[in-house]
């Protein structure tokens, strides 16, 4: 089944909810049902009656029932006002919204809603004559399609979950019930699915960063604004500080920029008039500026790389920066570490020649593949272009090039990738790099940004060769991007099994009894002088003693609940013969005290 088939069943399968809810509970009133990743919802009005997860069952059966007597998805269209007016005598107030405001505003209300759910027929400018509605038994609904032929068509199904979501994302609105389905062509890939949903359950980093006490959140600091313990600490700084080694191999300096700045620096960037209102504003009580806490830092390495007269001998200039910038997301779009107030970005700004872009560039993607070659996750690219939309800034004739140079560096480093529209940053394209997980699901982590217009904006020169001032090209990069969210795919993706040389804790010696306290002294002296030459390097080892008066099983268990990838036991028998029985993912084996610290850099 092709990309199109499957997005045809699963647009037929949100109907046949909708038509089952309808069977159901006659006084449904219906939002919008499109399609999404893997499957499906519907927003629905029920009044006070509120569905759970208990109902979907009794839906399920409804949905069966539907499917298989088998009615044909039927076309048919009528005039706009026909239209409204019967939405309004079956009561269906979201639909008769959605009608009035195509017939006010024509196409350019159209934008703002979802495409699936709309059949537009315009006649001169962007007045709506027509719309298209399905027929599904005794169900109708206003929907573009496109559609199955017949319900028996729809392949395997199962309902996830339901949740509330405000009609058309506006929390002015009223909230409505969206039910949420998914959906594949044969009952295999729909059981495949399932299992990794439950694998994705155990993997959940927020379940994992309680149960490994890597960080906490507090409703006295605020909804999205993590708080790290000494365990999670020590994740972000080994991740901080591969990602500071890998580009300080590429060239990068770092530099250091305060976390509020004037609006006058985004305003001069194009952020404020973008983003203005995703900034955290502070107020200065000594003088009348206007400040905001710093949402990237972009701006302030122009002001850097702007300090001083630049030559065409200087270029490339390559600064780095992790640090923590501030956004002022949505609170119902908050969600563990995966979307936060606070977010720390290993930031790199090249300033360069345009001669020199190609080889930046291929610095930066070598980086990337090398960081996460690292932790076993697979890589492919996005290629993310700017769209027909007015929201961009720059000549077209700047970006044509701009998406052409990116283009060509991600084929000649025979990348697999795919390309997107309406993806770019609003000053410049993106290679946005997808990684898959343990359990095949993808996040985009890294990104390459290449900027012909923020230099242009900033006033900034460099002189060439023959005296002459020149604009440079800006290149963004960041690594891990925020680090909060690249830690949420860690922690899933490893389950919170880190490699060696990223665990909080790395070793842990576990005493049978206390006649080996001697002994364990002779081992951590040789846990001292080891020091592992991993992607971190120089990478002193992180252990600790439990030498509490338990029983061995107690103490293994807790050390493999805190996912310690190394236990180092010692018993008496260890301490006779000098070695140590070392206890790992894949098994237990006796290695002597002399090998211990061979052994462990091995692995």
């Amino acid at each position: 089944m092709n990309d199109d088939q499957l997005h045809a069943m699963r647009h037929s399968l949100a109907h046949i909810t909708a038509a089952a809810v309808q069977r159901l509970w006659p006084d449904a009133k219906f939002g919008v049902g499109p399609v999404v990743d893997n499957g499906f919802y519907y927003d629905i009005d029920l009044g006070e009656l509120k569905i759970s997860e208990a109902n979907f069952p009794k839906i399920e059966k409804e949905m069966h029932k539907l499917i298989d007597y088998g009615d044909n998805f039927e076309r048919f269209e009528m005039p706009i006002d026909e239209a409204i007016e019967w939405a309004r005598a079956n009561k269906q107030p979201y639909k008769e919204e959605l009608l009035n405001d195509l017939k006010r505003a024509g196409t350019t209300v159209a934008k703002d809603l979802d495409a699936d759910e709309l059949g537009l027929k315009t006649s001169g400018g962007s007045a709506v004559e027509t719309v298209s509605f399905y027929k599904n038994g005794n169900f109708v609904d206003l929907c573009r399609g496109p559609h199955v032929a017949n319900t028996k068509d729809v392949g395997a199904f199962k309902l996830l979950r339901v949740a509330g979501a405000y009609w058309r994302g506006k929390e002015t609105n009223p909230q409505m019930q969206r039910l949420y389905g998914v959906a594949f062509a044969t009952q295999n890939e729909l059981d495949q699915y399932l299992e990794r949903l439950e694998q994705a359950k155990t993997r959940d980093h927020r379940k994992l960063g309680k149960e490994l006490d890597l960080y906490t959140l507090s409703p006295l600091v605020g909804a999205g604004l993590p708080l790290f313990t000494p365990r999670g600490t020590v994740l972000r700084d080994i991740v901080s500080q591969y990602s500071n080694q890998l580009r300080q191999s590429y060239g990068f300096q770092k530099v250091w920029t305060p976390h509020i700045t004037k609006k006058e620096l985004y305003e001069a960037s194009g952020h404020w008039a973008k983003f203005g209102e995703e900034l955290f504003l502070v107020t200065s009580q000594e003088t009348s500026d206007s400040f905001a806490l710093k949402p990237m830092n972009c701006p302030h390495h122009t002001q850097i790389f702007a300090s001083r007269p630049r030559s065409y001998r200087d270029m490339p200039v390559r600064y780095l920066e992790t640090t923590t910038d501030y956004r002022d997301e949505k609170t119902g779009e908050l969600g563990g570490l995966n979307r936060v107030r606070s977010l720390t970005q290993d930031d790199s700004h090249v300033f360069c020649r345009p001669d020199q872009i190609e080889d930046e560039i291929n610095n930066l993607l070598a980086a990337a593949r090398k960081l996460y070659a690292s932790i076993n996750m697979p890589l492919r690219v996005r290629l993310s272009y700017r769209d027909g939309g007015d929201g961009y800034l720059g000549e077209l004739s700047l970006w044509e090039s701009a998406q052409a140079q990116l283009k060509a560096a991600v084929i000649a480093n025979e990348l697999n990738y795919f390309e997107q529209d309406g993806e770019a940053a609003f000053y410049g394209p993106k290679i946005d790099f997808m990684a898959t997980d343990a359990i095949g699901r993808e996040h985009q982590v890294a990104t390459v940004q290449l900027d012909f217009v923020q230099p242009g904006r900033f006033g900034l020169v460099y002189t060439d060769a023959e005296g002459n001032a020149q604009t440079p090209v800006m290149i963004h990069c960041a690594l891990l991007g925020s680090i909060e969210r690249f830690l949420s795919v860690f922690i899933e993706h490893t389950a919170g099994w880190f490699p060696l040389w990223a665990a909080p804790e790395q070793v842990r010696i576990l005493t049978i009894n206390d006649t080996v306290l001697d002994y364990v002294k002779e081992v951590t002296a040789t846990l001292d002088q080891t020091v592992l030459d991993t992607p971190v390097k120089y990478n002193e080892l992180r252990y600790t003693t439990d030498d509490r008066n338990e029983s061995l099983g107690k103490k293994i268990r807790e050390a493999t609940t805190w996912k310690v990838p190394v236990q180092l036991i010692i018993g008496q028998q260890d301490k006779e013969k000098r070695e140590v029985s070392v206890r790992t993912q894949t098994g237990e084996e006796k290695i002597l005290l002399t090998d211990l610290s061979d052994y462990l850099k091995k692995i």
